[in-house]
């Protein structure tokens, strides 16, 4: 298995991502975590429960009448959602009604064995992860998630969308940037090869490049973001983010 591999990324200024990500077409939802615990009583039995749009914990757990609140609800379902409790997505499955754990882990799997619409972005282990802190990155923290493979692995979109930009992105190499079907932004760099260009149209599963080290790296990976928007600095957990849609890692 190759090392650990790096990059370096040129000073750019930073977006407030909390800003962002209350901002882009409700696909992302902060949540309201201050005076948001008004829920009624619990329901007997579990039920699954589907986001969508608009929706909080706050107000799913009102309306499903969750005993304890979002905050019950958010334990209930940790395993789903991550570990950024200000981030859910539409589509992802929630168990309301009392669900522990384990129970939560369940609806997880069964989200991501029905099929989500959404797969990883290549099949190897979690290199550097998101937020490593360290002097080789300019904002001080590393903003995706590196995926360590050899040179030559295939690359995959992780969900139906549209290219954005496929080509050189300086200290990123040969990088493509998609749209996903629910408005955020995937980012694919370090590649060996692009196989799509810009303005085209992919599915979830479909290889869109080969990794490798191209850029300012040490060595062979896959660097993979999720964003608010195309831009740099404006980055969200990747792992957190493909968990949310029923994707095991």
């Amino acid at each position: 298995m190759p090392a650990q591999a790096k990059h370096r990324r040129p000073k750019t200024r930073r977006a407030t991502r909390a800003a962002a990500l209350a901002t882009v077409g409700g696909a992302a939802l902060a949540l309201p975590l201050i005076g948001a615990t008004g829920a009624q009583a619990a329901s007997s039995g579990s039920a699954t429960y589907t986001v969508k749009s608009g929706d909080t914990l706050a107000k799913i757990a009102k309306s499903q009448n969750v005993d304890g609140g979002w905050q019950q609800l958010y334990k209930d379902n940790k395993s789903v959602i991550g570990a950024n409790a200000s981030l859910i997505t539409p589509g992802i499955k929630l168990t309301v009604g009392g669900a522990s754990g384990s129970a939560a882990t369940a609806t997880r799997a069964s989200t991501a064995s029905t099929g989500s619409g959404y797969v990883k972005p290549v099949e190897g282990s979690v290199g550097t992860q998101y937020h490593s802190s360290g002097a080789m990155w300019s904002s001080g923290y590393h903003t995706g998630t590196d995926f360590t493979v050899p040179t030559g692995t295939s690359v995959k979109a992780v969900s139906n969308g549209t290219v954005v930009s496929a080509g050189d992105g300086g200290a990123y190499g040969n990088q493509v940037v998609i749209k996903n079907a629910d408005g955020y932004y995937s980012q694919y760099a370090h590649l060996s090869s692009v196989g799509v260009s810009a303005g085209q149209t992919v599915t979830a599963g479909q290889q869109i490049g080969l990794s490798g080290a191209t850029g300012n790296v040490t060595g062979p990976h896959l660097h993979f973001e999720i964003r608010t928007t195309a831009s740099y600095g404006s980055d969200v957990d990747p792992v957190a983010y493909l968990r949310g849609h029923g994707v095991t890692l």
